[in-house]
């Protein structure tokens, strides 16, 4: 609605500056009640977020601090009870194949959403297609809700919240401070990507139909990246998986330098879809493992959910300010200079993570 980089910006960073808050209050919920309340709540909250935007319509823009704060805190506590539940059903063995299967079924869905939106979209003049992209989202949030109901609770009488006692644990683990890291610097790319991508390709090809089916195409991408790693035998060199993954996103990022045009942003896209699923992947099974030595022999695992996410999106929130004060416009010839910054940090994972944990 506004086309304002500042504007897209600013929400965003208050949605993953409210994200940290919601999980360590999610972890609170799930530590005392359980993980299955912070999952089923953050649903319910997501579908109420969907719904109020469809009754404000332009109003969000006026009101989008509050919009992003309460986007941040459903977020979040889905979020929190998403993780919380991938490490339940997984182990050390079979980790790395759950995460590309569960990517390959996230990006399938992903294949039909942006697709059947931008047609809605198209559809109507104005915001009456957005609003029924809303509508049909609330409601897929209001199912899933449902669905929920039928994953079973776990009893424990362990629910004592251990979250101050995270310095300490990070002085006393190297291993899982320098994971935290990794995700600190994996969140400085990542926020970028998880906004100017679309407003990219908005600017290019003019019509938001358009740019679902081009999402439509990335997430094809990021499908073939799933079947690889579910069918590969277990990581025998997570070094050299983060390297490769990270230079060919380097080299992605450097054609924009050329020019912003639709066969850039496509191909930098296209590099981008297929290698930071693998790099995502390898962290987060990586992250699992260590997990799996912590203390206190598995109570620690809602803790460490809510300090990942909070280094994650202290990445975000430094990414997306370095955009705003540089390249606040899309026609800005730092825009590409701040991308390709960020791109380069992603190196600095392959060298904090151990091949042998």
């Amino acid at each position: 609605m506004t086309e304002d980089l500042v504007i897209n910006g600013i929400f965003n960073i208050i949605v993953y500056g409210m994200t940290p808050i919601a999980f360590a209050l999610g972890g609170w919920i799930a530590k005392k009640k359980d993980r299955m309340v912070t999952y089923r709540l953050g649903i319910a909250l997501i579908t109420v977020f969907f719904l109020v935007v469809i009754f404000a319509q332009e109003k969000v823009v006026t009101y989008y601090p509050w919009f992003a704060a309460f986007n941040g805190l459903a977020l979040g506590l889905y979020w929190t009870g998403y993780l919380v539940l991938m490490y339940d059903v997984t182990e050390a063995r079979n980790r790395s194949r759950f995460l590309g299967i569960n990517m390959i079924v996230f990006n399938s869905a992903g294949l039909a959403g942006p697709a059947l939106s931008g047609f809605l979209i198209s559809l109507f003049e104005g915001l009456k297609g957005y609003l029924l992209t809303f509508a049909a989202a609330s409601s897929l949030f209001g199912v899933a809700s449902f669905f929920s109901l039928r994953i079973r609770r776990i009893q424990s009488h362990h629910k004592t919240y251990y979250l101050k006692y995270s310095g300490l644990m990070m002085m006393k683990n190297r291993l899982w401070m320098l994971s935290l890291i990794g995700f600190l610097i994996l969140g400085l790319f990542q926020g970028l990507m998880l906004f100017l991508p679309n407003i990219l390709m908005f600017q290019t090809v003019g019509r938001e139909d358009q740019v679902g089916y081009l999402t439509v195409f990335f997430a094809l991408l990021t499908i073939l990246t799933g079947l690889f790693i579910s069918r590969r035998k277990q990581q025998s060199n997570i070094r050299r998986d983060l390297s490769v993954a990270s230079l060919f996103i380097i080299a992605g990022a450097a054609v924009l330098f050329l020019d912003i045009k639709l066969w850039t942003v496509i191909l930098f896209m296209s590099v981008y879809s297929l290698m930071a699923p693998l790099i995502i992947n390898t962290l987060t099974s990586y992250y699992y493992r260590i997990m799996d030595g912590l203390p206190l022999k598995g109570m620690f695992r809602i803790e460490s959910v809510v300090i990942r996410e909070f280094f994650l999106n202290a990445g975000r929130v430094l990414s997306i300010l370095l955009q705003i004060l540089f390249a606040s416009d899309l026609n800005s010839p730092a825009l590409p200079v701040v991308l390709l910054l960020t791109a380069l940090t992603q190196l600095g994972i392959a060298l904090l993570v151990r091949n042998k944990v």
